[in-house]
């Protein structure tokens, strides 16, 4: 079953956000500490008004456990949403000078993070996650949904071109490189 995350979500949740993000969980936490990159993203999992927050955030949940999560927000909110994390990155994580570009834009919802634990794989958890966040996009009026995927990611690249998502163009964030994909929402 799919539902709307809640704050004491956040030790499930938080790991899942971690392994979407892959590398870029730790450029954010500034450590290679996994105890900490984990510590941080749990704490602003349970927090309000930020784009990790379990406000925006669905699960999958299964016999009282989450095997999946998909975390979106509105892009023209990203600053906003952003800014309360990347303030308590510079206070309590030394990131000094710390702005990543912005991955997002106005006008559209913009897909952050979708992770499915490994031990669920392959049961079309990640495709009922995607399903999910199109009707909320939708539910919000929007009319365009964006993701990133890095470019060497082929399974993934597959799997939302099969759920309907066209490559837009590439973007480079963070060091990385990203194919910017766009899914049309029909009226």
């Amino acid at each position: 079953m799919i539902r709307i995350a809640k704050p004491g979500d956040a030790k499930a949740v938080a790991p899942l956000i971690i392994q979407a993000m892959d590398e870029l969980a730790n450029k954010f936490s500034n450590t290679t500490d996994e105890t900490k990159t984990l510590g941080l993203f749990e704490y602003f999992f349970s927090q309000k008004n930020n784009q990790y927050s379990y406000e925006n955030t669905l699960v999958f949940e299964e016999s009282r456990q989450i095997l999946g999560s998909l975390n979106a927000y509105d892009g023209g909110q990203l600053i906003e949403l952003r800014k309360n994390f990347t303030d308590y990155l510079q206070a309590h994580h030394d990131l000094k000078d710390f702005h990543p570009a912005e991955e997002t834009e106005a006008g559209e919802f913009y897909l952050d993070t979708i992770s499915v634990a490994p031990s669920a794989q392959g049961r079309g958890i990640g495709k009922q996650l995607i399903d999910a966040g199109i009707k909320w996009a939708k539910k919000m009026g929007h009319k365009k949904i964006g993701l990133l995927v890095e470019v060497e990611n082929e399974k993934a690249l597959r799997l939302y071109q099969s759920k309907g998502f066209t490559i837009q163009n590439k973007k480079e964030f963070m060091g990385g490189l990203y194919f910017h994909m766009i899914f049309r929402i029909n009226s």
